[in-house]
């Protein structure tokens, strides 16, 4: 048997990594699996793992208040040192582009313990957006030695940087395994607001925005923009869940408190998020993980951001990428409302990202890769590859 330590810390790490975890535990004949938490975010974290049922091996606790990136980056490689010393893997799996995902994989690196990165590839090509996660990912994949990209233009990006093919395995998006999985589940809606407003049968837009990259005049702007939409179309729900940094949280709720049609919830779990994604009209975002959930749902996107390092959805034209100006996100809504033509061309379009089977890919070619299977197996070929 081989060990495999998967790290992780954030809420979409987690999500994107319980179908992994799960596929090692009930599929696989040669592999084992620890999985060490950094909780860089406690309570997303704790949700997705009470909904997946995981119960971590390593609870590293690093949280705290207003945590700075350099809080954060050295407790993560000062605390998961040990943890890789006694386990000594035969690989650590890390996700994405969070510093928990950085740090895990620098410390791996310095013990000589190969590194395989899920999620590799991805690339907006500005180091400062999105931030600190851009230059997260360049930085984890140049110290890696197995890369599973979710898309043929996350591989063609690797290989510009010379990383040799061998080693790069196009898998689909976890994503994709982890929404299906979890809208299968038989879980009631543990927001009672939510209820409510799930019951009234209006039209819902779904509003998450909360990067570092936005902290100040940008999210003044996107809410400002979301006001004019509820005061236009007031006969839509707009759900916003709130992250709980004060610099999203106090500007959001002076700006967009007290308004009749705007529901500002804490954050949701797992499940519930994922039902009022499946019941939304349409996205309002600057997440990545929503870029790549929504169009298999059928819902289009508002990207909230300068820049995507998820093209693949532009290209299909599942998401539009507007900004944080106020008119134009009035306007890129306004237009999805009242223009049936143009929603219909982004909810039907191909959504780009995988089709429910990432986690089998992924684990079946880290086998390949130990010399467990004779042959490589299939890998996803994106629909603008055909």
């Amino acid at each position: 048997m081989k060990k495999i330590l998967i790290v992780f810390g954030t809420r979409p790490e987690a999500v994107k990594m319980a179908p992994i975890v799960e596929y090692i535990k009930s599929k696989s004949k040669y592999l084992s699996v620890k999985v060490c938490v950094t909780a860089q975010h406690r309570n997303l974290l704790d949700d997705v793992l009470k909904i997946f049922n995981i119960k971590p091996d390593y609870d590293l606790n690093i949280m705290t208040e207003n945590q700075s990136l350099f809080y954060i980056t050295t407790s993560v490689i000062n605390k998961i040192e040990p943890v890789i010393r006694k386990e000594n893997p035969d690989l650590v799996l890390v996700h994405g582009d969070t510093t928990t995902t950085f740090a895990a994989a620098l410390t791996s690196f310095y013990l000589k313990i190969p590194v395989g990165h899920i999620e590799a590839g991805l690339r907006s090509y500005d180091k400062y957006n999105p931030f600190p996660e851009e230059a997260n990912r360049l930085l984890t994949d140049t110290i890696c030695n197995l890369y599973f990209s979710p898309t043929s233009i996350a591989k063609n990006a690797l290989l510009k940087e010379n990383v040799k093919a061998k080693n790069i395995f196009i898998t689909g998006n976890s994503v994709i395994d982890a929404l299906q999985l979890v809208l299968k589940k038989k879980s009631k809606i543990e927001n009672k607001e939510l209820n409510k407003i799930l019951e009234s049968n209006k039209n819902i837009i779904l509003v998450t925005a909360h990067r570092r990259e936005n902290f100040g005049k940008p999210i003044e702007n996107i809410c400002k923009a979301i006001k004019k939409i509820a005061c236009k179309f007031s006969g839509y729900s707009i759900v916003y869940p709130v992250h709980p940094n004060p610099n999203i949280k106090i500007p959001v709720c002076k700006i967009l408190g007290n308004i009749k049609n705007i529901y500002l919830l804490p954050p949701l779990n797992y499940f519930d998020f994922s039902t009022i994604l499946k019941k939304s009209y349409l996205i309002l975002t600057d997440s990545g993980g929503l870029q790549e959930e929504a169009p298999s749902l059928g819902k289009p996107v508002i990207v909230l951001r300068q820049v995507t390092e998820r093209p693949e959805a532009v290209i299909s034209g599942t998401v539009k990428v507007v900004g944080t100006d106020e008119i134009k996100i009035f306007n890129e809504t306004s237009e999805l409302i009242t223009n049936k033509k143009y929603y219909e061309k982004m909810a039907k379009s191909v959504n780009p990202y995988g089709d429910g089977f990432a986690s089998r890919r992924t684990i079946e070619f880290i086998e390949y890769y130990f010399g467990k299977r004779n042959k490589k197996p299939g890998e996803f070929t994106p629909p603008h590859d055909n």
